[in-house]
């Protein structure tokens, strides 16, 4: 698609103030398109604040369980095109608190859809998936054919929202396709429970970096600027009718042991002498979750253009920025 696709276009998303969600409203402002985003706390230290972009778009405050709220911006700001991001998307939080994370991710799924369904002018849905609603399986890697097994909260969570996509496209036609990402990682994720930002916190503190399973977890880990580009390049494809109703896979294809994963962060970072601290927890979680991106590449032309080591180095990169410019304000960071 030509780089002026976006221009002029409408465009809403939720879960903007999330790592990709933020990401992915920089690059659409760059490329000229009129953002609405969707927001329920404000939330200073998340990466749509830190790259200064909320000066830049039109803001809705409310909760993926207000639909009113949702119809309104839809038909207010002219919306055509739709980015649903917004989720509960903390693993341990989900198993947690498991009915806020089905009202937020199963309802607030129906509501963007049924507020997309009763406007005229969305034309383009994109909803967020997720490699873990595929459970687990006899064989690997994942392929979009495979049926949805999720059984924990989270995981159940996105297979009910995946399948929900699925049923507004079958019954009304709705304009929409699925992505179904491994997981994500690069500058300003401040989740720092998860394995990259954690890890690389503690380095940047001279810390022993903290693993919660056993360390052998298979994962698939994708750059964010892969996930961007992903999300636009479904985006722009639902322009063809055939990619309507269809589920993507988006990863790398090359999965890491997560204390394979800690290592690299280690070397690249020079902090070989700090030794991993292993605690063998993590339960409620799937050894093995890795992606086969054979379909995107077929249909829409899509491949990963960051292979892990290249992508951690610009993520480290960005969190020695971020805490050498903050580390005197932010303590609480640490």
């Amino acid at each position: 698609m030509k780089n002026s696709y976006w221009k002029r276009k409408s465009v809403f998303i939720t879960g903007a103030t999330g790592l990709l969600g933020a990401w992915l409203t920089k690059e659409l402002v760059e490329k000229g398109a009129y953002v609405t985003i969707f927001m329920r706390d404000w939330v200073p230290h998340s990466n749509i604040v830190l790259l200064s972009l909320l000066r830049e778009v039109n803001v809705v405050h409310g909760q993926l369980e207000d639909y009113l709220t949702l119809e309104r911006a839809l038909n207010e700001y002219e919306i055509d095109t739709c980015f649903h991001l917004g989720a509960q998307t903390i693993v341990g939080t989900a198993n947690r608190s498991p009915l806020s994370t089905f009202e937020s991710n199963i309802k607030g799924t129906w509501n963007i859809l049924e507020a997309a369904r009763s406007s005229s002018l969305v034309s383009r849905i994109v909803v967020a998936s997720s490699d873990k609603a595929y459970g687990s399986q006899k064989e690997m890697p994942y392929t979009e054919e495979m049926e949805l097994h999720g059984l924990y909260p989270y995981d159940v969570s996105k297979a009910c929202s995946d399948r929900i996509a699925f049923s507004f496209f079958h019954t009304y036609q709705l304009p929409v396709a699925i992505t179904r990402c491994g997981n994500f990682y690069g500058g300003g994720d401040m989740n720092f429970n998860r394995i990259v930002p954690g890890t690389i916190r503690s380095l940047i503190y001279d810390e022993s970096p903290i693993i919660r399973s056993d360390g052998n977890f298979l994962r698939d880990y994708i750059y964010i600027e892969d996930a961007v580009d992903a999300y636009l390049t479904l985006a722009e494809a639902l322009d063809r009718e055939e990619i309507r109703g269809e589920a993507f896979n988006f990863g790398t294809g090359k999965p890491v042991r997560v204390i394979d994963l800690v290592q690299k962060i280690l070397d690249i970072s020079g902090k070989r002498h700090l030794e991993t601290i292993i605690l063998g927890e993590g339960e409620n979680e799937i050894k093995e979750q890795y992606l086969s991106c054979i379909k995107a590449k077929k249909i829409l032309g899509w491949e990963s253009q960051y292979p892990l080591e290249k992508g951690l180095q610009k993520t480290i990169e960005w969190y020695k920025t971020f805490f050498g410019e903050t580390m005197t304000r932010h303590k609480s960071f640490k």
